[in-house]
Protein backbone atom coordinates (compact mmCIF):
# COMPACT_ATOMS: atom_id res chain seq x y z
CA UNK A 1 0.00 0.00 0.00
CA UNK A 2 2.98 2.58 0.27
CA UNK A 3 1.89 5.89 1.80
CA UNK A 4 -1.52 5.75 1.03
CA UNK A 5 -3.91 7.01 3.37
CA UNK A 6 -6.98 5.75 0.75
CA UNK A 7 -7.19 3.36 -2.14
CA UNK A 8 -9.72 2.76 -3.96
CA UNK A 9 -8.36 -0.49 -6.53
CA UNK A 10 -10.78 -1.52 -9.88
CA UNK A 11 -13.90 -0.72 -7.97
CA UNK A 12 -17.26 -1.14 -9.74
CA UNK A 13 -20.71 -0.46 -7.87
CA UNK A 14 -24.16 -1.94 -9.33
CA UNK A 15 -27.66 -0.44 -7.86
CA UNK A 16 -30.09 -2.63 -8.54
CA UNK A 17 -29.64 -2.86 -12.89
CA UNK A 18 -27.92 0.61 -13.29
CA UNK A 19 -23.93 0.40 -13.68
CA UNK A 20 -22.84 3.53 -10.82
CA UNK A 21 -19.54 3.04 -10.88
CA UNK A 22 -17.27 0.67 -13.34
CA UNK A 23 -13.42 -0.21 -12.77
CA UNK A 24 -12.67 3.18 -10.98
CA UNK A 25 -9.44 2.96 -9.11
CA UNK A 26 -7.11 6.11 -7.41
CA UNK A 27 -5.29 6.54 -4.14
CA UNK A 28 -5.29 9.80 -1.70
CA UNK A 29 -2.05 10.18 0.60
CA UNK A 30 -2.18 11.99 3.95
CA UNK A 31 -2.36 15.46 3.71
CA UNK A 32 -3.75 15.83 -0.06
CA UNK A 33 -6.76 17.02 -1.75
CA UNK A 34 -8.13 14.87 -4.46
CA UNK A 35 -11.20 16.36 -6.30
CA UNK A 36 -13.86 14.19 -8.73
CA UNK A 37 -14.72 16.78 -10.74
CA UNK A 38 -17.60 15.67 -13.80
CA UNK A 39 -21.11 16.50 -14.82
CA UNK A 40 -24.37 15.84 -12.37
CA UNK A 41 -25.50 12.41 -12.30
CA UNK A 42 -22.00 10.98 -13.09
CA UNK A 43 -21.25 9.48 -9.81
CA UNK A 44 -18.97 11.86 -8.04
CA UNK A 45 -21.45 11.35 -4.43
CA UNK A 46 -21.86 7.41 -5.16
CA UNK A 47 -18.15 7.73 -5.38
CA UNK A 48 -18.60 9.04 -2.11
CA UNK A 49 -21.07 7.16 0.00
CA UNK A 50 -18.66 4.02 -1.27
CA UNK A 51 -15.98 5.58 0.73
CA UNK A 52 -18.17 6.00 3.74
CA UNK A 53 -19.55 2.73 3.22
CA UNK A 54 -23.45 3.73 3.51
CA UNK A 55 -26.16 1.12 3.15
CA UNK A 56 -26.61 -0.01 -0.76
CA UNK A 57 -23.01 1.20 -1.58
CA UNK A 58 -20.97 -1.59 -1.17
CA UNK A 59 -19.33 -2.41 -4.30
CA UNK A 60 -19.72 -5.52 -5.97
CA UNK A 61 -16.23 -5.83 -8.12
CA UNK A 62 -13.06 -4.26 -6.32
CA UNK A 63 -11.30 -2.84 -3.36
CA UNK A 64 -11.34 0.03 -0.81
CA UNK A 65 -8.23 0.07 1.55
CA UNK A 66 -7.88 2.50 4.37
CA UNK A 67 -4.24 2.69 5.68
CA UNK A 68 -3.23 -0.47 3.92
CA UNK A 69 -6.66 -2.40 5.57
CA UNK A 70 -9.23 -3.99 3.62
CA UNK A 71 -12.42 -1.82 4.07
CA UNK A 72 -14.56 -2.87 1.29
CA UNK A 73 -16.72 -4.40 3.33
CA UNK A 74 -16.58 -2.67 6.62
CA UNK A 75 -19.56 -0.80 8.26
CA UNK A 76 -20.30 2.79 8.33
CA UNK A 77 -19.76 2.79 12.19
CA UNK A 78 -16.68 0.97 12.26
CA UNK A 79 -15.14 3.45 9.38
CA UNK A 80 -16.12 6.57 11.15
CA UNK A 81 -13.94 4.68 13.92
CA UNK A 82 -11.04 4.60 12.49
CA UNK A 83 -11.44 8.48 11.47
CA UNK A 84 -13.39 8.69 8.31
CA UNK A 85 -16.07 11.22 7.61
CA UNK A 86 -18.50 12.22 5.39
CA UNK A 87 -20.06 15.74 5.14
CA UNK A 88 -23.00 16.06 3.30
CA UNK A 89 -24.15 18.54 0.73
CA UNK A 90 -26.85 18.94 2.57
CA UNK A 91 -25.80 19.57 6.00
CA UNK A 92 -27.36 17.43 8.44
CA UNK A 93 -30.63 18.79 10.20
CA UNK A 94 -30.46 18.54 14.03
CA UNK A 95 -33.60 21.25 14.73
CA UNK A 96 -33.82 22.31 17.87
CA UNK A 97 -30.61 21.34 18.97
CA UNK A 98 -27.86 24.06 20.40
CA UNK A 99 -24.99 24.68 18.22
CA UNK A 100 -22.74 24.04 21.29
CA UNK A 101 -24.87 20.43 21.60
CA UNK A 102 -23.96 19.65 17.98
CA UNK A 103 -20.51 20.43 18.42
CA UNK A 104 -20.25 18.46 21.37
CA UNK A 105 -21.46 15.47 19.83
CA UNK A 106 -19.48 14.52 17.54
CA UNK A 107 -16.58 14.81 20.71
CA UNK A 108 -18.29 12.66 22.79
CA UNK A 109 -18.49 9.68 20.22
CA UNK A 110 -14.96 9.90 19.84
CA UNK A 111 -14.21 10.52 23.65
CA UNK A 112 -12.79 13.89 22.99
CA UNK A 113 -12.61 16.41 26.03
CA UNK A 114 -14.89 19.06 25.16
CA UNK A 115 -13.72 22.64 26.22
CA UNK A 116 -15.06 26.16 25.95
CA UNK A 117 -11.50 26.76 24.22
CA UNK A 118 -11.92 23.97 21.74
CA UNK A 119 -15.75 25.09 20.51
CA UNK A 120 -15.00 28.48 20.34
CA UNK A 121 -11.73 28.25 18.22
CA UNK A 122 -13.62 25.34 16.07
CA UNK A 123 -16.66 28.38 15.10
CA UNK A 124 -13.66 31.13 14.93
CA UNK A 125 -12.20 29.12 11.83
CA UNK A 126 -15.65 29.26 10.10
CA UNK A 127 -15.72 32.71 10.69
CA UNK A 128 -18.99 31.95 13.23
CA UNK A 129 -18.72 34.33 15.98
CA UNK A 130 -18.91 32.13 19.37
CA UNK A 131 -20.85 34.25 21.96
CA UNK A 132 -23.71 34.86 19.27
CA UNK A 133 -24.33 31.28 17.96
CA UNK A 134 -23.69 28.78 20.49
CA UNK A 135 -26.07 29.51 22.89
CA UNK A 136 -28.22 29.32 19.39
CA UNK A 137 -30.44 26.74 18.13
CA UNK A 138 -30.35 24.56 15.05
CA UNK A 139 -33.12 25.55 13.12
CA UNK A 140 -34.65 28.13 10.31
CA UNK A 141 -33.27 30.72 11.05
CA UNK A 142 -29.51 29.39 10.42
CA UNK A 143 -28.84 30.22 6.11
CA UNK A 144 -27.59 27.25 4.19
CA UNK A 145 -23.99 28.52 4.43
CA UNK A 146 -23.77 28.96 8.28
CA UNK A 147 -24.98 25.21 8.79
CA UNK A 148 -22.65 24.02 6.38
CA UNK A 149 -20.08 26.12 8.84
CA UNK A 150 -21.12 24.78 11.42
CA UNK A 151 -20.93 21.28 10.36
CA UNK A 152 -17.48 22.10 9.14
CA UNK A 153 -16.62 23.27 12.70
CA UNK A 154 -17.86 19.86 14.59
CA UNK A 155 -15.74 17.86 11.46
CA UNK A 156 -12.40 19.92 12.76
CA UNK A 157 -13.47 19.18 16.09
CA UNK A 158 -13.50 15.44 15.15
CA UNK A 159 -9.84 15.76 14.26
CA UNK A 160 -10.49 12.99 11.37
CA UNK A 161 -8.09 11.11 9.52
CA UNK A 162 -9.76 11.53 6.13
CA UNK A 163 -12.33 13.49 5.02
CA UNK A 164 -14.94 13.48 2.20
CA UNK A 165 -16.66 17.14 1.41
CA UNK A 166 -19.30 16.64 -0.98
CA UNK A 167 -19.77 20.00 -3.01
CA UNK A 168 -19.63 22.10 0.19
CA UNK A 169 -18.95 25.04 -2.03
CA UNK A 170 -22.63 24.45 -3.33
CA UNK A 171 -25.43 27.66 -2.80
CA UNK A 172 -23.09 29.51 -0.30
CA UNK A 173 -21.56 33.12 0.07
CA UNK A 174 -18.37 34.49 0.04
CA UNK A 175 -17.87 34.42 3.43
CA UNK A 176 -18.68 30.59 3.58
CA UNK A 177 -16.73 29.85 0.63
CA UNK A 178 -13.40 31.53 2.56
CA UNK A 179 -14.31 29.60 5.44
CA UNK A 180 -14.42 26.13 3.46
CA UNK A 181 -11.13 27.09 1.89
CA UNK A 182 -9.66 27.98 5.57
CA UNK A 183 -10.86 24.72 6.77
CA UNK A 184 -9.48 22.33 4.05
CA UNK A 185 -5.98 23.88 4.45
CA UNK A 186 -6.00 23.36 7.52
CA UNK A 187 -6.76 19.84 6.96
CA UNK A 188 -3.84 19.32 4.81
CA UNK A 189 -1.32 21.05 7.54
CA UNK A 190 -3.03 18.24 10.00
CA UNK A 191 -2.26 15.58 7.21
CA UNK A 192 -5.65 14.75 7.18
CA UNK A 193 -6.45 13.43 3.30
CA UNK A 194 -9.88 15.04 1.64
CA UNK A 195 -11.51 13.70 -0.78
CA UNK A 196 -13.21 16.62 -2.92
CA UNK A 197 -16.60 17.02 -4.79
CA UNK A 198 -15.94 20.56 -6.45
CA UNK A 199 -17.46 22.95 -9.34
CA UNK A 200 -15.34 25.85 -8.03
CA UNK A 201 -12.79 27.15 -9.39
CA UNK A 202 -11.67 28.93 -5.74
CA UNK A 203 -11.75 24.95 -4.62
CA UNK A 204 -9.57 23.97 -6.87
CA UNK A 205 -6.91 25.99 -6.17
CA UNK A 206 -6.48 23.55 -3.14
CA UNK A 207 -6.61 20.82 -4.71
CA UNK A 208 -3.71 18.82 -5.59
CA UNK A 209 -4.65 16.08 -7.80
CA UNK A 210 -7.97 15.39 -9.80
CA UNK A 211 -10.45 13.29 -11.87
CA UNK A 212 -12.61 13.80 -14.54
CA UNK A 213 -15.52 11.31 -14.21
CA UNK A 214 -17.95 10.68 -16.41
CA UNK A 215 -20.77 8.00 -17.06
CA UNK A 216 -19.25 6.32 -14.10
CA UNK A 217 -15.69 5.95 -15.37
CA UNK A 218 -12.45 7.96 -14.36
CA UNK A 219 -11.49 9.38 -18.23
CA UNK A 220 -8.74 11.78 -17.31
CA UNK A 221 -6.57 11.88 -14.21
CA UNK A 222 -3.46 14.41 -13.45
CA UNK A 223 -3.18 18.42 -12.42
CA UNK A 224 -6.84 20.03 -11.43
CA UNK A 225 -6.12 23.30 -13.49
CA UNK A 226 -5.46 20.59 -16.63
CA UNK A 227 -9.02 18.15 -16.00
CA UNK A 228 -10.97 21.68 -15.02
CA UNK A 229 -9.85 23.42 -18.64
CA UNK A 230 -10.32 19.79 -20.33
CA UNK A 231 -14.16 19.23 -18.41
CA UNK A 232 -15.25 23.16 -19.59
CA UNK A 233 -13.82 22.95 -22.96
CA UNK A 234 -12.92 20.02 -25.10
CA UNK A 235 -15.50 17.45 -22.76
CA UNK A 236 -18.39 18.35 -25.29
CA UNK A 237 -19.71 14.73 -25.98
CA UNK A 238 -19.07 11.21 -25.72
CA UNK A 239 -18.06 8.65 -28.21
CA UNK A 240 -19.04 5.79 -25.61
CA UNK A 241 -21.55 3.72 -27.00
CA UNK A 242 -22.71 2.96 -23.38
CA UNK A 243 -23.09 6.58 -22.93
CA UNK A 244 -25.88 7.73 -20.80
CA UNK A 245 -26.05 9.69 -17.79
CA UNK A 246 -27.88 8.70 -15.42
CA UNK A 247 -28.96 10.78 -11.87
CA UNK A 248 -27.34 10.12 -8.36
CA UNK A 249 -29.54 6.96 -7.43
CA UNK A 250 -31.27 8.66 -4.46
CA UNK A 251 -31.50 5.48 -1.85
CA UNK A 252 -28.99 6.26 1.24
CA UNK A 253 -30.08 5.32 4.38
Amino acid sequence: MNNELLKIENLSLKIGKTNILQNISFDINPGEVYAFIGPNGCGKSSMAYTIMGLKNYIPDRGKVYFKGDDITNMPVDERARKGITLAWQEPARFEGVSVRKFLSLGLQSRNVEISEEKLEWALNEVAIVPSKYLDRNIDDTLSGGERKRIELASILLMDPEFVILDEPDSGVDVIALNSIANVISDFKINKTGVFLITHSEEMLELVDRAALICNGRIIKKGDPEEISKYFKYECLGCEDDDYTLHPEVNIVE
